[in-house]
C-alpha cells in the first residue's frame, strides 16, 4: 500500500478560510496530499479586514512541528505567518532535528489589510534561522522591500531586489508581483549564482485574490515533494493559482477580497 502524500503547513488560522491553513489545507488537498498543520496563531478576519488575532506560545508551535515531522513521512514543508522571533526560532529548531525535506518559505509581516505580524525582531530571526534550511523564499514586492530595505516600486526594482536577496541569503526567492501594475503579473525567481528568470502570466480580473500568496507557496511545497525541480516547481504552481483566480472569479462574497481557491467548480 502507498504511503500517504503529506505536506506539512506551519502559519495562521483564518477564521474567514480564506488564506492560512485554511488555503494551505484545500490546496494541499486539491494537489492529491494529506495536509499536516501546525497553527501559529489564531485570526478573527473577514473579506475586508482582521478583527482581532492572537499568536500560539513559541512551545506549543514547536511542539507540533515536531508531533508532525515525527510522526508522518512528511514530503515538503510550507511556512506563513510566523508571530515574532521566538515562534521562527522555534520552528527552525524543530525543523533541524529531523532530515530536510523541501521547505518553501512565504514570509508573512502583514496582512493586506495592515496588521503587522512579525517585527524587525522577527524578520531578523527570519533571515538568520529559518531562510538558511529554505528551498525556496516567496516574498511579495512589499515583503521583499523589508527584508531589503529597498524600494520596490518597478519590476526592474523587483528583480535587483530578488537577485540581492538570493545572493545574501544563498538561497532562491521568489520575489510575487501580485502587488504591481499592468495587464500581466510578473514573478522573479532570482538563484544565488546571480540568474534570474521571469514568470509571466495574464492579470486575472477579480477581487477574490485573498490568501493567493498562501495557495502559491503551497503548490510549490506540493511539486517539490514530489520531487520536481525548482523551475517546473513554480510554473507548476503559478499555472494551478491561475486556474484558482479564474474558478473563484464569479463568486459573490459581499464586501471586500474573498478567497482565491474555493475548492472545486
Amino acid at each position: 500500500m502507498n504511503a500517504p502524500f503529506c505536506v506539512l503547513t506551519i502559519a495562521g488560522s483564518d477564521s474567514g478560510g480564506g488564506a492560512g491553513i485554511q488555503s494551505d489545507q484545500r490546496t494541499i488537498r486539491a494537489m492529491g496530499g494529506h495536509a499536516l498543520t501546525a497553527v501559529t496563531a489564531v485570526t478573527a478576519q473577514d473579506t475586508r479586514r482582521i478583527l482581532a488575532w492572537k499568536p500560539v506560545p513559541d512551545t506549543l508551535i514547536r511542539a507540533q512541528v515536531e508531533s508532525a515531522m515525527g510522526g508522518f513521512a512528511v514530503a515538503a514543508v510550507k511556512t506563513g505567518l510566523l508571530p515574532g522571533p521566538g515562534a521562527v526560532r522555534a520552528v527552525a529548531a524543530a525543523l533541524r532535528r529531523f532530515p530536510p525535506v523541501p521547505l518553501v518559505i512565504d514570509p508573512v509581516l502583514s496582512s493586506s489589510s495592515g496588521t503587522r505580524f512579525l517585527s524587525d525582531a522577527g524578520v531578523r530571526a527570519l533571515r538568520t534561522a529559518l531562510v538558511p534550511l529554505a528551498s525556496l523564499v516567496t516574498p511579495n514586492w512589499d515583503e521583499a522591500s523589508a527584508l531589503t530595505g529597498l524600494q520596490i516600486r518597478t519590476h526592474a526594482q523587483a528583480k535587483a531586489a530578488a537577485v540581492r536577496l538570493a545572493a545574501d541569503c544563498g538561497r532562491p526567492f521568489l520575489v510575487k508581483g501580485g502587488h504591481g501594475f499592468g495587464r500581466f503579473c510578473r514573478d522573479c525567481l532570482a538563484l544565488p549564482g546571480g540568474s534570474a528568470v521571469w514568470y509571466e502570466c495574464a492579470r486575472i480580473a477579480t477581487v477574490n485574490t485573498h490568501g493567493t500568496g498562501c495557495v502559491l507557496s503551497a503548490a510549490i511545497a506540493c511539486w517539490l515533494g514530489r520531487g520536481a525541480g525548482l523551475a517546473d516547481s513554480v510554473r507548476l504552481a503559478h499555472a494551478f493559482l491561475q486556474r484558482a483566480l479564474v474558478r473563484g472569479r464569479g463568486l459573490d462574497w459581499g464586501e471586500g477580497h474573498g478567497p482565491a481557491f474555493y475548492g472545486a467548480r
